[in-house]
């Protein structure tokens, strides 16, 4: 098996650094954008051979070192019944805004609400066939409890910072609850196959440095403490934080993912040895020519060479209209680069 990925999620000697990219199964693909044309996005997610499909297909196009199931972070708040839609970005019905709502919450086993995803995980482990490591993700307590709150996703979330400040014992009760979900849900894609895990924590950022120890580190250790029996790697990714940076670096995670706002050997210098570090090419640089990609992709790689434990990325999720042919640059660069 290609194992390069693993090994450098565990600081392990790898014969070059290995690649994958956020979002790699997604808009920019025509393929997956005749697929979605057809169906709904929700019912992509919902349906075991289309998530999987979905999820094959950049590996189809390009030598990655690892596969990240197709889903959405949103989708295992089916155990608690949430109602939501995508139209196209995430709009739930209810927003969740006063504690009787919060004591109300009551997750079902991830098994049961969201079996399909195990089926996904079931189908790409057959199909992959040891050729490929497969990543399974959840999102962040802080993050989800964000799009709960606001009920959308919306910029700076104040919905959720108003209970933060207005009512914490509330959203901390919350995040309690998205905390033991996300382990549940996480350890189902570990048994169904899933050899490494991901958590997004896309909004907390918003946070300050005393906010974040409060409402947001405390309950990302605990999805990592309640994964790490399974002995796959965890990869926590923070994004638009370098503020947060040592203490992101503290949540017990494997690997730190890191967003292009911050040089990544800067990063590496604050949080140390101890912890690999995925990243973190600027999304928008793909849309540069192709001496410039190359240019860009290796000066990340040069920012880490010697150090143990480096797995290239971009700094957030590919955009839609991202050209092809800058991935494929982008990732010839990588494999010429060792």
């Amino acid at each position: 098996m290609n194992d390069r990925f693993l090994r450098a999620c565990r600081r392990q000697p790898v014969d070059r650094t290995p690649i994958w990219i956020m979002r790699q199964a997604g808009r920019y693909l025509p393929e997956y954008r005749e697929l979605r044309s057809r169906v709904e996005f929700l019912d992509l997610c919902r349906t075991p051979e289309l998530a999987a499909e979905v999820t094959l297909q950049p590996l189809r196009r390009f030598p990655l070192d690892a596969a990240i199931l197709f889903s959405d972070i949103l989708l295992p708040l089916d155990a608690f019944g949430i109602s939501m839609t995508f139209t196209p970005g995430p709009r739930i019905a209810e927003p969740i805004r006063s504690r009787a709502q919060v004591d109300a919450l009551q997750a079902r086993p991830a098994g049961e609400a969201v079996p399909f995803v195990a089926d996904a995980v079931r189908l790409l482990r057959r199909e992959l066939n040891g050729r490929t490591p497969l990543i399974g993700f959840c999102g962040a307590p802080f993050t989800l409890a964000a799009y709960l709150v606001q009920g959308e996703g919306k910029e700076g979330f104040g919905a959720v910072k108003r209970m933060m400040f207005h009512e914490p014992a509330t959203l901390e009760v919350l995040l309690d609850k998205l905390a033991a979900a996300m382990v549940d849900y996480l350890r189902l894609q570990i048994q169904g196959g899933v050899q490494a895990v991901q958590i997004f924590d896309s909004w907390a950022g918003i946070l300050g440095a005393t906010d974040y120890a409060r409402f947001a580190l405390p309950y990302v250790r605990a999805i990592v403490n309640g994964v790490r029996e399974s002995g796959v790697p965890v990869i926590y990714f923070v994004n638009g934080a370098p503020h947060l940076i040592e203490a992101a670096a503290s949540a017990g995670a494997d690997v730190l993912g890191v967003c292009w706002r911050m040089p990544i050997d800067h990063v590496a210098a604050r949080v140390g040895p101890g912890v690999a570090l995925q990243g973190n090419l600027d999304p928008h640089a793909l849309f540069a020519d192709a001496a410039v990609v190359r240019e860009r992709a290796t000066d990340v790689l040069r920012r880490m060479a010697g150090r143990p434990g480096h797995i290239m990325n971009l700094g957030h999720g590919i955009l839609p209209e991202t050209p092809i042919a800058s991935v494929e640059v982008l990732i010839e660069t990588v494999q010429c680069a060792n």
